[in-house]
Formats: C-alpha cells, sequence, structure tokens
C-alpha cells in the first residue's frame, strides 16, 4: 500500500473526476477482503454503503487491517483511512489522529456528505480496537 503522503501529492495534482478516479484505484488496490471475514461484527455503522474492516495482529506486533466496500468510491476512502494506520503498532494507531491525517484531502467538500458520513464511525472502530489491542 503506498504511503498516505504519496497519495495525497498525486490526489492533490488531480482535479474533479480525476480524483474520483483515484479513489477507485486505490479502493481496487486495497487486500481482498474474505468474505468470511464480512460480518456484522466487522460492519462499520453509520456507513451510506457498507463498508467492513477486520484487523489482525502480525508476528511483529504491528496491525494489518483488511477493509471493503461495496460501493467503489467508498471503498477509495476507506484505503485511505487504511493508509494511515497500515502496519503500525497498535499503540500508535490508538494515538494517530486519522482524521488530521487526511484533512489534506478535503473530502468533506471533495465529495457528497454521504459518501463520507461513515468515517468518523471507521476511525473510531480503528482507533478504538487498536486501543484494546494494545492492552494486551
Amino acid at each position: 500500500m503506498r504511503s498516505l503522503s504519496d497519495i495525497h501529492d498525486e490526489y492533490d495534482f488531480l482535479d474533479g473526476d480525476e480524483r474520483y478516479r483515484l479513489l477507485i484505484e486505490l479502493g481496487r488496490m486495497l487486500e481482498p477482503m474474505p468474505d468470511a471475514l464480512k460480518t456484522d461484527a466487522t460492519l462499520v455503522r453509520g456507513c451510506s454503503a457498507s463498508v467492513w474492516v477486520y484487523p489482525t495482529r502480525l508476528d511483529d506486533g504491528t496491525l494489518h487491517f483488511l477493509a471493503d466496500s461495496n460501493a467503489a468510491i467508498t471503498k477509495g476512502i476507506v484505503a485511505l483511512v487504511i493508509a494511515a494506520v497500515q502496519d503500525r503498532p497498535a499503540a500508535v494507531v490508538a494515538a494517530t489522529d486519522i482524521a488530521k491525517a487526511l484533512a489534506p484531502f478535503d473530502l468533506r467538500n471533495q465529495l457528497s456528505s454521504n459518501r463520507t458520513q461513515g468515517v468518523p464511525n471507521m476511525i473510531g472502530l480503528i482507533r478504538d480496537t487498536a486501543a484494546r489491542l494494545a492492552q494486551d
């Protein structure tokens, strides 16, 4: 997965429809999430589209997230959120201000509110899960 700053460099250079295409492409680049993991427990509440996020702890203690959505642009937004925290220690993920990391993308003004309404819930789920895993 590309770094968030690398993605932003490209995103900032683009406009309108090109940004949508980039988000769709980022969503396509997400590691496939097995259907068996798409359960009520991994479903992010409050999203207009279905979004699933599943964390795994790797042997080195970092968190690796699998995520998916049934909507292409939403899946791209999911990819942005995941890029902010992927493969980092649980304590670091829990302490990361993901909303601040995404602020340069100005998603609220670039996309409809339907597409961004679940982002705080997704961030909350990731940070809460990371905080819980950091305690183990």
